[in-house]
């Protein structure tokens, strides 16, 4: 159940400013909740944005988000708005998978761009305001809308990418920077709240993935992993420019090499111990 008044008091302390929440399904976007409340900040939408249709991140991370939407509406907030580049009626690929299966390349970041988060995270957020009755009225009255993004006192960088970059409809609020609070407090105000902790949030074919990620997405999730490995092949099929989501190497190489390993500790097991164990009868 959301609430009926669109205005809510913010950080700048200006009434009649909308406040989005760009919710990351993570631990730094759970936290941020949970420190709006502490400071008694209602949030007017939280949007979450999904690359696929319900598919593309891990099954825990799509339940905690619906863990969150329900924390959420039992705290007086809006539920978790999922939005998605399918709802773009005039999208010819409805979720980033589907893009690199039909054109034969992996997610831009595999060739040193990083126009994903824009395309398939900023731009449906952008969407879904421009239908949103509260930021049409905000844009119209000349007001801006309030987004705040759950960069934690640790990447200050990132804040200060987006600062540079003024923005006519938005303007840009970093809770956890100005609470000052690192990874360590976020996850100590998450179990203080009593959510269980977020699992790590990003697509599970994740360029940026590390080869201990991959290997448990095989093993936890091998139809996940299975669907990776044909968005390698088709990328393959299309250019040798890279060896896989690895970029410098293939996931379906790596878990292949790692399954051989195990193989040889396998095939030892089965070898005849000859060393002597005391009991010779000579």
């Amino acid at each position: 159940m959301g609430r009926k008044k669109t205005t809510t008091r913010t950080a700048f302390g200006v009434l009649g400013r909308p406040l989005v929440c760009s919710y990351g399904g993570g631990r730094n976007s759970c936290a941020g909740l949970v420190g709006l409340k502490r400071h008694g900040v209602i949030p007017d939408r939280i949007q979450f944005s999904d690359t696929g249709t319900e598919n593309a991140e891990k099954p825990e991370t799509y339940d905690h988000i619906r863990l969150m939407s329900e924390w959420c509406q039992d705290n007086g907030f809006p539920p978790i708005t999922v939005v998605r580049v399918a709802t773009n009626v005039n999208a010819i690929d409805k979720s980033l998978e589907a893009h690199c299966l039909r054109t034969g390349y992996l997610p831009s970041i595999v060739y040193g761009f990083k126009r994903c988060s824009q395309r398939w995270k900023a731009d449906p957020q952008h969407s879904d305001l421009t239908r949103w009755a509260p930021a049409v009225d905000a844009w119209k009255h000349g007001k801006k809308v309030t987004r705040a993004i759950f960069y934690d006192a640790g990447e200050p960088h990132r804040a200060e990418g987006l600062l540079s970059k003024p923005d006519e409809k938005l303007a840009w609020w970093f809770p956890l920077l100005e609470w000052g609070w690192d990874l360590e407090r976020c996850l100590a105000e998450i179990e203080t709240e009593g959510i269980p902790k977020p699992p790590k949030s990003a697509c599970f074919f994740c360029p940026s993935s590390r080869k201990v990620e991959v290997l448990a997405l095989a093993h936890e999730h091998p139809d996940l992993f299975t669907r990776a490995v044909a968005m390698e092949h088709g990328a393959r099929a299309n250019s040798t420019a890279v060896k896989g989501l690895g970029r410098h190497w293939s996931w379906e190489e790596i878990v292949q090499a790692d399954r051989s390993q195990l193989d040889l500790f396998t095939d030892a097991s089965q070898i005849p111990c000859m060393c002597f164990d005391g009991d010779d009868e000579e």
